[in-house]
């Protein structure tokens, strides 16, 4: 039983090609035994040479045996365009999917900057840098009943503005890209809150040490604020 499961080519071999007659093949096989054969050329003898020589002889001299031996190269070769045609759609998918995902993911950025980093940052905005001119008024006379009216209002507003914030920042899942500057929105948010709470209490029992802790987390709130911004930018 002649075993056709070779890793070179019997035309290669031979050095013929593919659709040479038996009678050059002969030609070639005889032309190469002579070559590499120690009895006939001492300098370019190899024996391993010759028994590849034989081997491929063995199948490609017989018509049976080269007839067995070519459907087996145009199966290799169907097989092999197969894989080929196989590794370039699997490579064109693997690529689409990148440039897909990498696509949602930038809509995914372009969408959360839009419906959440922009709004909360302008509310922020909004409430960190309006506390030093109600400040100021305060100042005038901290104890003055109209003056702590318009304080309590202008708390209000920011409490609900705050609400608004925070409500728009949970309402979309931010980017991994973006983690930093949503956590430092969060951050920011928390030391709002808590700054407003403090500001609430002086109304209640003019005790200014409220004041200058509400001032102090704002001042919190508004570097965060800041690293927010930054991160995006």
């Amino acid at each position: 039983m002649v075993n056709y499961k070779h890793v070179s080519n019997h035309y290669e071999t031979l050095k013929v090609s593919p659709s040479a007659s038996q009678t050059e093949i002969k030609q070639a096989y005889r032309r190469l035994v002579k070559l590499f054969h120690p009895d006939s050329h001492q300098e370019t003898a190899d024996h391993e040479q010759i028994i590849r020589i034989n081997a491929a002889y063995e199948v490609l001299g017989d018509n049976q045996n080269r007839r067995n031996y070519d459907q087996q190269l145009q199966n290799q070769s169907q097989t092999l365009n197969s894989d080929r045609l196989q590794r370039t759609a699997s490579a064109q998918k693997h690529y689409q999917t990148r440039r897909k995902t990498g696509r949602q993911a930038d809509e995914q950025v372009d969408e959360w900057l839009r419906r959440v980093y922009q709004p909360v940052n302008r509310l922020l905005c909004g409430i960190l840098y309006s506390l030093e001119e109600q400040m100021d008024q305060l100042a005038a006379d901290p104890f003055d009943d109209e003056l702590l009216d318009e304080f309590q209002e202008y708390l209000k507003i920011c409490r609900d503005d705050l609400k608004q914030a925070q409500i728009t920042f949970r309402s979309l899942p931010n980017p991994p890209s973006l983690a930093r500057t949503a956590a430092h929105l969060y951050y920011s948010l928390n030391q709002v809150a808590d700054g407003l709470e403090e500001l609430s209490y002086f109304p209640l029992s003019y005790d200014e040490r409220y004041l200058h802790t509400g001032q102090e987390l704002f001042r919190i709130a508004t570097r965060l604020h800041s690293e927010a911004q930054a991160s995006v930018n």
